[in-house]
């Protein structure tokens, strides 16, 4: 995916000698960033995950480099490491769902009692899942399911080739697909159907 207009890499050359500059790659790519980490860890560590996250982008920004990497996978491949050092808490969240079919993060994102209820009954076998997932494993799922990254993008994002992305999401889609049975080919709250879909265009 290309940089939005104004150029996202120019952004981060000209913040090398005008710091202040950066602030816009922060408007523009933090809410996303935040969204994900809240789905991964609940909106209680996204705040600082984000802000952990552009912290980090910003003292290692004379090191991007636009020839390899978009923007969108290098911020992603950083909150993918900041995520990493709280994965304990993401494994006892999705242990948590599984048991009990309580998402609250979810719930933020439902209206009605009913969309949430069947919400639930979907991302319990889900969510057990995702928790027995190694880490690398999960890490390119949701990448792929939740930052709609593409193959090239997450092997960016994560410093891994393209071949190890796809037999990842492959074997990651396997175990889903067997834990989750008919709720997991409907889709469900906790992972959306583009996780059941074929490589992306």
């Amino acid at each position: 995916m290309s940089d939005p207009a104004g150029g996202d890499g120019e952004l981060i050359a000209a913040s090398l000698e005008e710091p202040e500059r950066f602030a816009a790659l922060f408007d523009r790519h933090a809410p996303a960033i935040h969204q994900y980490v809240a789905r991964r860890l609940g909106r209680d560590a996204a705040d600082d995950v984000t802000a952990e996250t552009f912290l980090t982008a910003f003292r290692i920004r004379a090191r991007f480099d636009p020839a390899r990497a978009g923007v969108r996978p290098w911020l992603y491949g950083i909150a993918a490491k900041q995520i990493g050092r709280h994965r304990r808490r993401e494994v006892q969240a999705l242990r948590l769902l599984a048991r009990t079919g309580h998402d609250p993060v979810a719930d933020s994102w439902t209206d009605s009692a009913d969309d949430r209820l069947a919400a639930e009954a979907a991302a319990r076998p889900l969510a057990g899942a995702l928790a027995r997932l190694s880490a690398g494993d999960r890490h390119v799922l949701l990448l792929f399911a939740w930052a709609d990254l593409g193959y090239q993008e997450i092997a960016e994002a994560l410093g891994i080739p393209v071949g190890t992305v796809r037999s990842r999401l492959n074997r990651a889609r396997r175990k889903l697909r067997t834990a989750a049975g008919p709720a997991g080919a409907a889709g469900g709250a906790l992972i959306e159907a583009r996780i059941h879909e074929g490589d992306p265009v």
